[in-house]
């Protein structure tokens, strides 16, 4: 059975002998569903990539992520209030961040509540609208990273307040007006952090009210851009230190060679398939079966 993927009308498609199988903006799930499926993707179509590249953007992947460092380091030194870094998960975006932050000399909350001014809080996961207020009060002169939080999206109340948090305004004064029932939270406050707001979601699925508010940073890409990302990162010593080069330079070359046959294509494949290179024996054999199937 003959299975493509393609790039059709801003989606990307898997087909199975003509019939369309599945159909959405992220092209790793496209190929999680096809391999799920039992669909052995046998071409990328050429048309595709490159009319995915265009449509993603004009700038190269590296560029982007310069771009995304530059934006960064003006949050963390205060000439930025918010920051909005929309693209697929796997490829650096919150590693560059936190990177950038501390760059910037700001130091990263502790589990035991130290922060403040000069530093930084990554929150990671699912937040309800009080969460979120909770979060913003109780680090009101802090980085405030909201990492892969995209549910607070779905709320109107969280919306909301994220709309306030990432304004440009002088003063930005966050208000919860419901019932409060906690003694230790104000019903208003005065907000004079930053926000860097992570999400593995589409830039055009973003409210754009919060697209307005902020820098926007997309690091959506095509296979061909993921390779090109993963190339410059394999070649730095933070990637990985302990593995050889020429383990992780191998691991990189066959995904490559199997292109769109793998399942998903993200550091966490680059780091899985190096650890079976440095493995030694029929290393090829045992990576291609783990990637593929």
């Amino acid at each position: 059975m003959q299975a493509t993927i393609s790039f059709v009308a801003g989606k990307w498609q898997g087909s199975a002998d003509g019939t369309i199988v599945v159909r959405s903006q992220d092209q790793d799930r496209v190929r999680r569903v096809m391999a799920k499926n039992g669909h052995l993707v046998t071409q990328m179509l050429d048309q595709a990539q490159s009319e995915a590249a265009e449509t993603q953007s004009q700038w190269p992947i590296n560029q982007r992520f310069d771009f995304l460092s530059q934006l960064v380091r003006m949050v963390g030194q205060g000439n930025a209030v918010s920051l909005i870094v929309t693209g697929p998960g796997g490829l650096g975006k919150t590693h560059t961040v936190r990177e950038g932050l501390l760059a910037c000399g700001l130091k990263e909350a502790t589990v035991d509540g130290v922060n403040g001014e000069g530093t930084f809080k990554i929150i990671k996961g699912y937040s309800t609208a009080k969460g979120l207020y909770r979060e913003l009060y109780q680090n009101q002169d802090s980085v405030l990273v909201f990492d892969d939080c995209d549910d607070v999206l779905k709320d109107p109340t969280a919306l909301n307040l994220l709309k306030g948090a990432l304004d440009s305004y002088d003063r930005r004064i966050i208000s919860w007006n419901a019932d409060m029932r906690d003694d230790d939270l104000e019903r208003s406050f005065q907000f004079n952090g930053r926000v860097i707001f992570i999400s593995n979601l589409n830039r055009d699925r973003m409210d754009t009210a919060l697209k307005t508010r902020a820098y926007c940073v997309d690091l959506a890409m095509s296979l061909s851009q993921k390779i090109e990302r993963m190339q410059v990162l394999a070649q730095s010593d933070d990637f990985m230190p302990r593995a050889r080069r020429e383990h992780k330079a191998d691991a990189l070359a066959l995904i490559q060679e199997l292109g769109p046959r793998c399942r998903e294509v993200s550091l966490r494949t680059l780091q899985a398939v190096t650890r079976i290179r440095a493995a030694g024996g029929a290393w090829r054999e045992l990576a291609e079966y783990t990637l593929t199937n």
